[in-house]
C-alpha cells in the first residue's frame, strides 16, 4: 500500500512538472540574438510581424518618426494608405481630420500626451501638440519634442499624409 502511494506521488510530480514546463511559444520556434521568438517555418521574428502595420506620416511635408500601435484600428488604417487628411485645429490641443470611413475602435478613457495619435469617434484622426482625457483608441505617438510638435500643428490647417513604409 505505502509503494503504490509512492508512486502515486511520484507520478503525480512527474506530470505536474511537465505541465509546468509547456510554454507559450509556437511548435519550432526558437529564439533569436534579441530572445524573440522566430519560427523555423516562418523565419519572422515577431518584430518582424508588426512591421506589416508600419506607416510614413507626413505633416505638411515633413516627415515624422512614429511608433505605430499593434492593434486592429492601426491594421485597418493601414489598409487605406496612401491617404491625405486635411487637419483642423481644435482646443488649442489638437488637430482632428476626417478619414472618410469608420475603422474598428477600441476606446479607452485616456489621458494624451503631444506627439499622441489617436482615433475619435472611429473615423477621426487626432494628432496632440497638448493634452487632453477623453476617450479614444490608441494608433500612435510621435517621437518629437512639444516644441517641435507645436510648431508643426499649432496653425489653422495642417495636411497629413500616410504611406505605406
Amino acid at each position: 500500500m505505502a509503494i503504490r502511494k509512492i508512486i502515486g506521488g511520484v507520478i503525480l510530480s512527474v506530470m505536474l512538472l511537465l505541465s509546468g514546463c509547456a510554454g507559450t511559444q509556437e511548435a519550432g520556434a526558437v529564439p533569436d540574438s534579441k530572445g524573440q521568438a522566430v519560427s523555423q517555418h516562418e523565419n519572422k521574428t515577431i518584430s518582424e510581424e508588426k512591421k506589416e502595420y508600419r506607416m510614413k506620416l507626413t505633416i505638411d511635408g515633413t516627415a515624422v518618426p512614429v511608433t505605430w500601435e499593434d492593434n486592429a484600428s492601426t491594421a485597418e488604417l493601414h489598409k487605406l494608405v496612401p491617404l491625405t487628411i486635411k487637419l483642423s485645429p481644435y482646443g488649442g490641443f489638437e488637430q482632428v481630420g476626417s478619414i472618410g470611413q469608420n475603422i474598428v475602435s477600441a476606446d479607452k478613457q485616456t489621458t494624451t500626451q503631444y506627439g499622441d495619435i489617436v482615433l475619435y469617434a472611429g473615423n477621426k484622426l487626432v494628432i496632440f501638440y497638448g493634452s487632453n482625457s477623453w476617450a479614444y483608441t490608441r494608433l500612435g505617438h510621435i517621437e518629437l519634442s512639444q516644441q517641435e510638435m507645436t510648431a508643426l500643428l499649432n496653425r489653422d490647417e495642417v495636411t497629413v499624409t500616410l504611406t505605406a513604409e
